[in-house]
């Protein structure tokens, strides 16, 4: 369970960056069920990127695998462009969706996540984000999501050490920077 305290909450960035991102997909007029999808798959695109950096993950390979002669090919996701990142979608019946390694996000899944994460303290950092997003124009905080999450995510230490690791989580330094995007 994360340390609760009025203004800050103990967090690991992934966490972060998924509320953060599914907040921007919905400033940005995605539903808050797709919009979930998007940021649990943008914060995994940027952990695997963060991996393979580290060298905790290997660089993926470049072969596509041969079909089985019988085996339909599927549909080919369409892309939707969010905090800087390629996330491929596909429609469901239930709407549209992030898909990672081939596998379609679930809103309820991230949901779960989300709540585990941040525990009691969701609401706070979800009101703080959305101050936030709506300091700004959907077409600037498009351009500006990703430095605005460098500015606010929680520290870390460098490197593997922090791989993984919580920090504190500002919610006044959110609610000062959406105080300054109002006045911008």
């Amino acid at each position: 369970m994360p340390f609760v305290s009025t203004d800050s909450v103990l967090v690991n960035r992934a966490a972060v960056l998924t509320l953060w991102a599914a907040i921007v997909a919905e400033r940005l007029g995605y539903d808050r069920e797709t919009a979930l999808t998007l940021g649990r798959a943008v914060a995994g695109l940027n952990a695997q990127s963060k991996g393979r950096r580290l060298g905790i993950y290997a660089e993926p390979s470049l072969e596509v695998p041969a079909r089985k002669g019988n085996e339909r090919a599927k549909p080919a996701p369409k892309t939707a462009f969010l905090l800087g990142r390629g996330v491929p979608v596909i429609r469901t019946p239930e709407g549209l969706r992030a898909v990672v390694k081939g596998r379609v996000e679930n809103p309820d899944s991230v949901k779960r996540y989300l709540k585990e994460k941040f525990d009691e303290s969701l609401p706070d950092a979800q009101a703080a984000m959305r101050a936030l997003g709506k300091a700004y124009p959907p077409e600037r905080l498009a351009e500006i999501a990703f430095s605005l999450y460098e500015e606010f995510r929680p520290e870390i230490p460098s490197g593997t050490k922090g791989w993984g690791a919580k920090g504190p989580l500002d919610l006044n330094r959110i609610r000062a920077l959406a105080q300054r995007g109002t006045r911008s």
